[in-house]
């Protein structure tokens, strides 16, 4: 799956920015290839407000 960060983590709660940080991302625009898994896919769900994920 490719994920990229479409929106700010500015004014989210540390949680949302630790999730964030922890797929990976730090940058708007910034992509990246991670695993299908069932960790990862939660992590996604948590923040798929912030993202835009492509099978």
């Amino acid at each position: 799956m490719k994920i990229t960060l479409k929106r700010s983590v500015i004014g989210r709660p540390q949680e949302q920015r630790d999730t964030v940080k922890a797929l990976g991302l730090s940058k708007i625009g910034q992509s990246r290839e991670v695993q299908d898994t069932p960790a990862i896919r939660g992590m996604i769900r948590k923040v798929e407000h912030l993202l835009e994920v492509q099978q």
